[in-house]
Parts: structure tokens; sequence; C-alpha cells
């Protein structure tokens, strides 16, 4: 039986995420002594997720006992995805050019071609790690992360079904999930503060990237005011008025689906993803703001919409830290370096790629983090670089959802034949 965490009345733990989030971003705004070179090497938005990770590691907090997460996702991410698209330059949005594309697909072969590799890398040190047999057959098991890492939850869930994976067993699989994927986003977190020297190395042009921030930024400063009560209270209209429609549609959405298509109802389907409510909730939401950014709803930038959705967004890296168990690497070291060895295959291919192409770091990080975390995180890692470009973010995560069925399968089977090989 596991321990339960000292706090868990959810009001409390709300209370020291966000004096978290507050010491952070009090800490990081002192331009001298300690705190200004510690700033410079670890980032800010990276201490808003560690510092939740370390209160759940000691057993202070727990996502497991708490909703704060949920909450977040469900509530506060659609709100930040409108009010951060409010002010979008769609046009700029697509003159970032292909490039964003060929990185997010590379992503996705590098989880579809790192599973089967890494099996075959740690069987040559322990065969055992990669071994077992029919529904305890450790590559059943890593299907479901291939699922997760191209596309999200009901990906992985679909993967779960098809392969049958033992459920007494899967607890190990959540485990790597969870400790590889925070990992590699802390990592890209910690990259943000080096983009310049990151994207000098790669000789990228980020001049498209450069150009969407300063359209932004130049029509937040054209119609930037004081913000009266009326425009934050219209604000927070806008945002939960579209959470509202979003999770309105995406229940109609998703049940009408499963009730008229088997296919998608059927969750050994590669299109079972269309049933999950949280892939429509995001792309009812952003497509939503895209539409009020063609009205004069738009102007609300001025009064502080972005830096709202910023707020929520910041909430929302909390809750995702605080379902990260550092002690955990220490479980499990033979499914763990797996995660790791293939963690590594996909980031080393995205690597190689973006240096051919001379693609930013921006697109690395983003194309990455839409497929390994999908929509609740890649908007996180895309508004660290700047909040106008949360939006791309959510449309490549997207992407991972409508691909990451069928490219879990692919890496599957592949996984199957190293594991017979090895």
């Amino acid at each position: 039986m596991e321990s339960q965490p000292l706090f868990t009345n959810d009001a409390i733990v709300f209370g020291i995420l966000m004096i978290s989030l507050g010491f952070v971003f009090y800490t990081e705004s002192i331009k001298q002594g300690f705190w200004k070179k510690f700033y410079k090497i670890v980032p800010g938005v990276l201490m808003c997720y560690l510092i939740p990770a370390i209160f759940n590691s000691f057993g202070i907090i727990s996502a497991d006992t708490s909703k704060t997460y949920y909450i977040a996702s469900r509530f506060l991410l659609p709100a930040a995805l409108v009010l951060m698209t409010l002010s979008i330059d769609l046009k700029a949005v697509f003159n970032l050019g292909p490039k964003a594309l060929i990185i997010f697909f590379t992503g996705t072969i590098g989880i579809v071609i790192g599973g089967p590799l890494a099996i075959l890398l740690i069987s040559i040190f322990s065969p055992e790690t990669v071994g077992g047999l029919g529904f305890d057959a450790v590559w059943r098991g890593l299907s479901t992360l291939a699922g997760s890492w191209i596309g999200g939850s009901a990906n992985q869930a679909a993967m779960l079904e098809i392969y049958q994976y033992n459920p007494e067993k899967y607890g190990g699989m959540v485990l790597v999930d969870i400790v590889v994927a925070n990992v590699w986003m802390a990592i890209l977190l910690i990259g943000i503060g080096k983009t310049e020297k990151i994207d000098k190395w790669l000789k990228a042009d980020n001049s498209a990237i450069e150009n969407l921030k300063q359209k932004v930024s130049s029509f937040s400063e054209s119609v930037t005011k004081n913000p009266t009560l009326t425009d934050l209270m219209i604000i927070l209209a806008l945002a939960f008025g579209t959470v509202g429609i979003a999770h309105f549609g995406a229940e109609n959405i998703s049940s009408f689906l499963k009730n008229n298509f088997e296919i998608v109802a059927d969750k050994t389907s590669a299109l079972s993803s269309f049933s999950s409510k949280f892939f429509w909730m995001v792309t009812i939401a952003t497509v939503v703001g895209i539409i009020l950014s063609f009205t004069k709803a738009k102007n609300y930038e001025g009064a502080g919409a972005s830096k709202i959705g910023s707020v929520f967004i910041y909430i929302l890296v909390a809750t995702i830290g605080m379902k990260m168990d550092l002690s955990g690497i220490l479980e499990k070291p033979g499914l763990i370096a797996i995660g790791f060895v293939w963690m590594a295959i996909h980031a080393g291919l995205l690597i190689l790629v973006a240096k051919l192409i001379r693609a930013p770091y921006f697109f690395l990080a983003v194309g990455s983090q839409a497929n390994v975390g999908g929509a609740a995180s890649a908007p996180v890692v895309a508004a660290a670089f700047h909040p106008s470009l949360a939006s791309v973010g959510v449309l490549l995560a997207v992407f991972g959802y409508v691909v990451g069925t069928y490219g879990a399968i692919l890496c599957t089977i592949l996984m199957e034949i190293a594991s017979k090989v090895s």
C-alpha cells in the first residue's frame, strides 16, 4: 500500500503550487547577485516544473491524490489556447514553412525506429529486460509507450487494447513513460535558455519565427492600454465561454463518432483516437481562438489577454511537474534504460535533421514535444519561447493524435521482430 502525501487537500496543493510559481517569478526578477547568476544557467520555466517535482518526490504533494492536473489541463489549457491565439497572425504562422512539419515527422520516425533499436541495444547487456512470453512480453508493454510518445493518452490506451499487455505489469510502463518523458521535457526547457547558442551551432534561419514574434509584439503594443475591470471580465468570458463550448463540442462529437462509426468506437482501431474528448476539446478551443483573431476580440491582446493565458500555462507547467517523481529513476532500471536509449535515438535523429536543414531549436523542441508530450505540454514548450507561438505547438500536437496509433503499430511490429532477434 502506497503512503499518502503530506497534503491531499487540493486547496492546499494548489496554494503550494502557486507559492512555488510566485517564488520563481520573484527571484527571476532580481537582476543582481546569486539569482541573476542562477537563472542564467537554469531557465525559470524549468524551475516552475522542477520545484513541484521535488515536492512530489519528497511526499509533500502527489498528482495521484490531486485533481489539480486534471483541472489545469481540462479548464486552464483550453482557456490559455484561446487567449494566446487571439492575436495570432495566421499568415505568419504558415510562413514558418515546411521545416516545422519536417522536424515533427522526424520526431515521429525517431520514436518508431527508436523502440526496436533500444531493444536490440539493451538485449546485448541484459536480454532478460527485453524478454517475456505471451501477454508478459516486454514489447507489448513498450507498444503503449510508442502510442503515448507519438500521439497521446488516447493512442496509448488503444495500444494497450490492441496488444493486450499484462495489466498487472502495465504500471511499470506508465512509470517509464512519466520518468523518461518528463526528464526529456526538462532537458528541452534547459535548452530554451541557450536558444541563441544552439541556433548558431545549427546554423539555423529563424527569421520567420522572429517575424511572427515581432508582428504579434507590434500589434500588442499598438493596442496596449491599462485594462479596466470590464476588459478583464470580457477576457475571462471569452476564455471560459470557449472552454464551455469546447467541452460541449468534445462530448457531442466524441459520442456521435463512437455511436455512428464502429471503427472509431473500436478501441483496437487506428482511428480510435478520434473518440478522445481531450483531442476535440483542444482542437475546438484552438479553432475558436483562430476565428476570434479575425474579429475585434483580438484587440483584447492590448488589455493583457496573452498574459492571462500565460498565467494559465504556467499553472499547467506546475501541475505537470507534480507528476514527476525523481526517485522513480531508481525503480525498474532496466525498463528505464530502454526508455532513455529510445529517447536518445529520437533526440539524435532530430538534432541530425535539424542540423541538415538548418531548422531552429524552436522547431526541434516543439516538434519533439508535440510527439512525446502531446497537446498538454507542446504549447507549454512553445509558449516558453514566446506566447504567440503556443498555437504552433497545438497544431503540431494535433498531427500527433492523428498519426499516433498508425506510427505506434508500425513501431510495435518492429519491436516484436527486434525482441525475437535478440
